[in-house]
């Protein structure tokens, strides 16, 4: 199976059609699953099983204990965060949010990259010829920003580099994370993990369904894939389609999952969540969902601990990722980050804003 090469004016619902057939067939089976049991499908392209085509928002799939935005009970709860700081946003949409070694923000947002000091002031604009979709700081203060099918390697003022083209013909760029000696960047299109050196080596793939290696294979039903280096040196790689994180060697060994599909709190409700993760400095995890959009805490090992932003926190992305708005529900969603005292960092895609949010303790 192919995709079609993205195009921009189209968003999610181009490059879901290329991924429609398999979709198709999973939904065929969750919905003779479904008759069996006598619990009825709300839009006839959903399903409980990992695969959502055509719905406008997950709140048109009948999970278990699946929830409005407006009937969401956990929107109240912070989990010991409390919101410091508020920062008006860039251009919209905005797509991806990094933090760099001195905790500057970095926005994709339009066609540019926003710099942003730790306590919220405008510091720098770096316009590019295309839109950005995501970006990432490594540990010496390089920056990278991924476009649709290539990505520029930035110095401290924007000034580029050099720019990598992405080999592959269906690529579409969605997350990236470096370390010292490389970059990984989640490509949405042919559902990988891309490997490269510093110097935009390309090394290899990761995540690429392999029986022999016990390696799953990522399901990503719509553009919502990342990946982030987690203290414990091994990568974390949301798998949206199978509602889970997954942890690889950064050679790409499969060296386990956790999560679970479920409306109840503690799970990843709907088509494809959770869409971002990024950990603290103790190794605990925060996850980002979509449709119902929350912001999470969960142990290392995967145990739920807490919300940290709830539903009512954004409500105009609650609206558009619901369909209640006219608008491209691809366009919603959160990105959480992680600066060196510990504060969260979360950018709503929709409204563009910035929410600082920091330990009650």
């Amino acid at each position: 199976m192919k995709l079609p090469l993205p195009n921009d004016s189209l968003g999610r619902r181009e490059f879901l059609r290329g991924g429609v057939r398999y979709g198709l067939l999973v939904g065929l089976a969750a919905m003779a699953a479904r008759a069996v049991s006598g619990r009825r499908l709300v839009n006839q392209d959903c399903t409980n099983q990992g695969i959502c085509r055509g719905c406008p928002g997950y709140t048109d799939c009948e999970l278990p204990q699946a929830l409005s935005a407006k009937q969401s009970p956990e929107v109240a709860d912070t989990g010991g965060y409390k919101e410091v700081c508020r920062i008006p946003g860039g251009k919209t949409p905005s797509r991806s949010l990094a933090i760099g070694p001195d905790d500057r923000l970095y926005l994709a947002t339009g066609n540019a990259v926003l710099v942003l000091s730790p306590t919220g002031e405008r510091e720098q604009e770096w316009t590019l010829d295309a839109p950005v979709r995501c970006v990432t700081v490594a540990p010496d203060g390089t920056v990278f920003a991924g476009l649709r099918d290539r990505i520029l390697r930035l110095d401290s003022n924007g000034n580029r580099l050099s720019d990598w083209q992405v080999p592959g013909n269906r690529t579409w760029l969605t997350g990236l994370a470096a370390d010292a000696n490389n970059l990984f960047a989640a490509d949405a299109g042919n559902r990988v993990i891309l490997r490269f050196d510093r110097s935009g080596q390309y090394i290899g793939r990761i995540g690429e369904k392999d029986e022999e290696r016990a390696i799953p294979g990522f399901i990503v039903p719509s553009p919502y894939f990342s990946v982030t280096i987690h203290p414990d040196g091994l990568l974390r790689v949301n798998n949206p389609g199978r509602h889970r994180v997954e942890a690889y060697t950064l050679n790409g060994d499969f060296e386990g999952a956790w999560g679970k599909a479920s409306g109840a709190v503690d799970g990843f409700c709907g088509c494809c969540n959770p869409i971002r993760v990024a950990p603290l400095p103790d190794g605990r995890l925060i996850t980002c969902e979509k449709g119902l959009p929350r912001v999470k805490i969960y142990s290392a090992a995967g145990e739920f601990e807490s919300v940290v932003a709830g539903t009512n926190a954004f409500p105009e992305n609650a609206r558009v990722g619901a369909g209640e708005r006219d608008a491209d529900t691809a366009l919603a969603g959160l990105t959480a980050a992680v600066d060196s005292r510990g504060r969260i960092a979360i950018l709503d895609h929709i409204t563009g804003a910035v929410r600082i949010l920091q330990p009650k303790a």
